[in-house]
Protein backbone atom coordinates (compact mmCIF):
# COMPACT_ATOMS: atom_id res chain seq x y z
CA UNK A 1 0.00 0.00 0.00
CA UNK A 2 1.23 3.22 -0.12
CA UNK A 3 1.36 4.00 3.36
CA UNK A 4 4.63 2.55 2.69
CA UNK A 5 5.79 5.52 0.96
CA UNK A 6 4.50 8.01 4.09
CA UNK A 7 1.75 9.08 2.16
CA UNK A 8 -1.85 9.03 3.78
CA UNK A 9 -4.15 6.58 1.94
CA UNK A 10 -7.58 7.34 0.56
CA UNK A 11 -10.83 4.96 1.43
CA UNK A 12 -14.06 4.32 -0.53
CA UNK A 13 -15.74 6.07 3.11
CA UNK A 14 -13.20 8.93 2.86
CA UNK A 15 -12.59 11.84 0.44
CA UNK A 16 -8.71 11.54 -1.49
CA UNK A 17 -7.17 14.62 0.04
CA UNK A 18 -3.15 15.73 -1.21
CA UNK A 19 -0.33 15.13 1.10
CA UNK A 20 0.33 18.59 3.11
CA UNK A 21 2.94 20.61 1.60
CA UNK A 22 3.27 18.20 -1.20
CA UNK A 23 1.58 20.03 -3.81
CA UNK A 24 2.45 21.71 -6.96
CA UNK A 25 4.28 24.33 -5.40
CA UNK A 26 6.45 22.48 -3.24
CA UNK A 27 9.97 22.39 -5.49
CA UNK A 28 11.12 19.09 -6.17
CA UNK A 29 13.15 16.72 -8.81
CA UNK A 30 13.04 17.71 -12.05
CA UNK A 31 10.31 16.50 -14.15
CA UNK A 32 11.10 13.94 -17.40
CA UNK A 33 12.62 15.41 -19.58
CA UNK A 34 10.83 15.85 -22.81
CA UNK A 35 11.53 14.24 -26.19
CA UNK A 36 12.88 16.61 -29.08
CA UNK A 37 9.40 17.00 -31.73
CA UNK A 38 10.09 15.04 -34.72
CA UNK A 39 8.43 14.55 -38.27
CA UNK A 40 5.50 12.39 -38.68
CA UNK A 41 6.90 9.15 -39.43
CA UNK A 42 5.95 7.23 -42.43
CA UNK A 43 3.20 4.38 -42.03
CA UNK A 44 4.15 1.27 -43.64
CA UNK A 45 2.78 -2.40 -43.37
CA UNK A 46 0.55 -1.83 -40.95
CA UNK A 47 -2.63 -4.62 -40.04
CA UNK A 48 -5.32 -3.35 -42.32
CA UNK A 49 -8.86 -2.34 -40.82
CA UNK A 50 -7.82 -1.95 -37.36
CA UNK A 51 -10.59 -0.15 -36.53
CA UNK A 52 -13.20 -2.43 -37.04
CA UNK A 53 -11.89 -5.54 -35.40
CA UNK A 54 -13.10 -7.13 -32.34
CA UNK A 55 -10.56 -8.14 -29.39
CA UNK A 56 -9.57 -11.43 -30.69
CA UNK A 57 -8.78 -10.19 -34.36
CA UNK A 58 -7.45 -7.14 -32.68
CA UNK A 59 -4.85 -9.43 -30.26
CA UNK A 60 -4.01 -11.75 -33.29
CA UNK A 61 -3.28 -8.52 -35.36
CA UNK A 62 -0.73 -7.52 -32.76
CA UNK A 63 1.26 -10.98 -32.29
CA UNK A 64 1.15 -11.10 -36.27
CA UNK A 65 2.38 -6.98 -36.41
CA UNK A 66 5.64 -6.75 -38.63
CA UNK A 67 5.21 -3.07 -39.13
CA UNK A 68 8.55 -2.04 -37.58
CA UNK A 69 11.75 -3.59 -36.76
CA UNK A 70 10.88 -3.89 -33.45
CA UNK A 71 9.27 -7.18 -34.20
CA UNK A 72 12.70 -8.57 -35.38
CA UNK A 73 13.90 -8.48 -31.66
CA UNK A 74 11.07 -9.83 -29.25
CA UNK A 75 10.20 -12.80 -27.59
CA UNK A 76 6.30 -11.94 -27.71
CA UNK A 77 4.58 -9.09 -28.27
CA UNK A 78 2.88 -7.08 -24.99
CA UNK A 79 -0.90 -6.24 -25.95
CA UNK A 80 -2.52 -5.83 -22.37
CA UNK A 81 -4.41 -7.13 -19.60
CA UNK A 82 -7.76 -6.31 -17.44
CA UNK A 83 -11.95 -5.94 -17.23
CA UNK A 84 -12.75 -5.67 -20.95
CA UNK A 85 -15.18 -2.63 -20.31
CA UNK A 86 -13.36 -1.07 -17.16
CA UNK A 87 -13.82 1.88 -15.74
CA UNK A 88 -10.24 3.14 -15.50
CA UNK A 89 -7.84 2.02 -18.20
CA UNK A 90 -4.25 2.56 -17.40
CA UNK A 91 -1.72 3.67 -20.65
CA UNK A 92 2.07 3.06 -20.07
CA UNK A 93 4.93 3.35 -22.11
CA UNK A 94 6.72 0.21 -24.34
CA UNK A 95 7.55 -3.09 -22.68
CA UNK A 96 10.70 -4.08 -20.89
CA UNK A 97 12.47 -7.10 -20.62
CA UNK A 98 10.54 -9.05 -17.92
CA UNK A 99 6.81 -7.76 -20.25
CA UNK A 100 8.86 -9.15 -23.03
CA UNK A 101 9.08 -12.16 -21.16
CA UNK A 102 5.91 -13.01 -19.43
CA UNK A 103 3.72 -11.29 -22.14
CA UNK A 104 2.11 -8.60 -19.56
CA UNK A 105 2.21 -4.97 -18.96
CA UNK A 106 4.01 -3.52 -15.66
CA UNK A 107 5.76 -6.46 -13.85
CA UNK A 108 8.61 -6.21 -11.89
CA UNK A 109 9.04 -3.48 -9.70
CA UNK A 110 7.33 -1.10 -11.60
CA UNK A 111 4.26 -3.05 -11.37
CA UNK A 112 4.64 -4.37 -8.12
CA UNK A 113 4.25 -0.33 -7.16
CA UNK A 114 1.53 0.17 -9.84
CA UNK A 115 -0.27 -2.26 -8.31
CA UNK A 116 0.21 -0.65 -4.75
CA UNK A 117 -0.91 2.65 -6.19
CA UNK A 118 -4.09 0.81 -7.50
CA UNK A 119 -4.76 -0.82 -4.45
CA UNK A 120 -4.75 2.44 -2.07
CA UNK A 121 -7.95 3.47 -4.56
CA UNK A 122 -9.81 0.27 -4.29
CA UNK A 123 -8.32 -1.00 -7.78
CA UNK A 124 -7.07 -4.35 -9.00
CA UNK A 125 -5.53 -6.35 -11.97
CA UNK A 126 -6.58 -9.37 -10.55
CA UNK A 127 -10.67 -10.36 -11.52
CA UNK A 128 -12.98 -7.84 -10.36
CA UNK A 129 -16.17 -6.13 -11.66
CA UNK A 130 -15.57 -3.27 -14.49
CA UNK A 131 -15.66 -0.38 -11.58
CA UNK A 132 -12.70 -1.98 -9.99
CA UNK A 133 -10.51 -3.80 -12.35
CA UNK A 134 -8.80 -1.94 -14.57
CA UNK A 135 -7.67 -2.09 -18.41
CA UNK A 136 -3.55 -1.80 -18.75
CA UNK A 137 -2.14 -1.06 -22.20
CA UNK A 138 0.92 0.39 -23.50
CA UNK A 139 1.51 2.58 -26.40
CA UNK A 140 4.06 -0.03 -27.59
CA UNK A 141 3.22 -3.45 -28.01
CA UNK A 142 7.08 -4.84 -28.95
CA UNK A 143 9.93 -4.27 -26.18
CA UNK A 144 12.51 -1.58 -27.48
CA UNK A 145 16.40 -2.99 -27.77
CA UNK A 146 17.97 -2.42 -24.34
CA UNK A 147 14.95 -0.44 -23.20
CA UNK A 148 15.57 2.33 -25.39
CA UNK A 149 13.40 5.28 -26.16
CA UNK A 150 10.48 4.58 -28.50
CA UNK A 151 10.83 6.44 -31.94
CA UNK A 152 8.41 8.29 -33.89
CA UNK A 153 7.80 5.79 -36.67
CA UNK A 154 7.63 3.09 -33.46
CA UNK A 155 4.65 4.66 -32.08
CA UNK A 156 2.94 5.81 -35.08
CA UNK A 157 2.70 2.09 -36.31
CA UNK A 158 2.01 0.76 -33.01
CA UNK A 159 -1.03 3.76 -32.25
CA UNK A 160 -3.86 2.55 -34.31
CA UNK A 161 -3.60 -0.48 -31.76
CA UNK A 162 -4.24 1.37 -28.65
CA UNK A 163 -6.64 3.29 -30.44
CA UNK A 164 -9.19 0.38 -31.17
CA UNK A 165 -8.38 -0.74 -27.56
CA UNK A 166 -9.34 2.41 -25.97
CA UNK A 167 -12.90 2.43 -28.22
CA UNK A 168 -13.26 -1.30 -27.32
CA UNK A 169 -12.78 -0.79 -23.21
CA UNK A 170 -14.99 2.68 -23.69
CA UNK A 171 -13.35 3.60 -20.55
CA UNK A 172 -14.83 6.48 -17.88
CA UNK A 173 -11.31 7.38 -17.33
CA UNK A 174 -7.89 7.26 -18.35
CA UNK A 175 -4.12 7.42 -16.41
CA UNK A 176 -1.47 8.23 -18.62
CA UNK A 177 1.93 7.22 -16.98
CA UNK A 178 5.19 8.21 -18.67
CA UNK A 179 5.66 10.69 -21.34
CA UNK A 180 5.74 8.83 -24.08
CA UNK A 181 2.26 7.77 -23.01
CA UNK A 182 1.54 11.29 -22.54
CA UNK A 183 3.06 12.44 -26.17
CA UNK A 184 0.99 9.97 -27.75
CA UNK A 185 -1.95 10.54 -26.55
CA UNK A 186 -2.01 14.69 -26.50
CA UNK A 187 0.29 14.86 -28.72
CA UNK A 188 2.22 17.49 -26.61
CA UNK A 189 6.43 17.30 -26.32
CA UNK A 190 5.52 19.64 -23.03
CA UNK A 191 6.97 17.89 -19.86
CA UNK A 192 5.12 15.79 -17.65
CA UNK A 193 5.66 18.59 -14.61
CA UNK A 194 3.54 20.72 -16.60
CA UNK A 195 0.55 18.80 -17.52
CA UNK A 196 0.21 17.07 -14.77
CA UNK A 197 -2.55 18.61 -12.37
CA UNK A 198 -5.46 19.41 -14.92
CA UNK A 199 -7.91 17.22 -16.38
CA UNK A 200 -7.05 16.61 -19.90
CA UNK A 201 -9.50 14.44 -22.58
CA UNK A 202 -8.74 12.01 -25.01
CA UNK A 203 -11.64 10.89 -27.57
CA UNK A 204 -14.00 12.65 -25.43
CA UNK A 205 -12.66 10.65 -21.71
CA UNK A 206 -11.18 12.47 -19.05
CA UNK A 207 -7.61 12.02 -18.69
CA UNK A 208 -4.83 12.22 -16.16
CA UNK A 209 -1.13 12.33 -16.76
CA UNK A 210 0.85 11.02 -14.10
CA UNK A 211 4.61 9.95 -13.72
CA UNK A 212 5.42 6.01 -14.89
CA UNK A 213 6.06 3.93 -11.93
CA UNK A 214 9.98 3.29 -13.41
CA UNK A 215 10.75 6.91 -12.80
CA UNK A 216 9.11 6.52 -9.31
CA UNK A 217 11.50 4.24 -8.21
CA UNK A 218 13.91 6.31 -9.40
CA UNK A 219 12.80 9.76 -8.26
CA UNK A 220 11.49 8.98 -4.57
CA UNK A 221 10.28 12.79 -3.98
CA UNK A 222 7.85 12.56 -6.76
CA UNK A 223 5.90 9.54 -5.08
CA UNK A 224 3.63 12.13 -3.46
CA UNK A 225 2.65 13.93 -6.72
CA UNK A 226 1.79 11.09 -8.28
CA UNK A 227 -0.44 10.59 -5.30
CA UNK A 228 -2.08 13.86 -5.68
CA UNK A 229 -2.59 12.59 -8.88
CA UNK A 230 -4.46 9.37 -8.58
CA UNK A 231 -6.64 11.60 -5.83
CA UNK A 232 -7.70 13.77 -8.91
CA UNK A 233 -8.23 10.89 -11.44
CA UNK A 234 -10.58 9.56 -8.57
CA UNK A 235 -12.45 12.89 -8.13
CA UNK A 236 -12.95 13.40 -11.65
CA UNK A 237 -14.37 9.51 -12.01
CA UNK A 238 -16.84 11.14 -9.78
CA UNK A 239 -17.98 13.93 -12.16
CA UNK A 240 -18.32 11.51 -14.90
CA UNK A 241 -22.18 10.41 -16.33
CA UNK A 242 -22.43 6.69 -15.54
Amino acid sequence: MLDAMGIRLWSPEGTPQPPAGRGEGTAAAAPEPAAPVSSPAVVRDRPVGVGAMDWDALREAVAACRACKLCEGRRQTVFGVGHARAHWMIVGEAPGEQEDRQGEPFVGKSGQLLDNMLRAVGLTRGEADAARQVYIANTLKCRPPGNRNPEPEELAQCEPFLIRQVELVRPRIILAMGRFAVQSLLRSHEPIGKLRGRVHHYQGVPLIVTYHPAYLLRNLEDKAKAWDDLCLAVQTLRSVPA
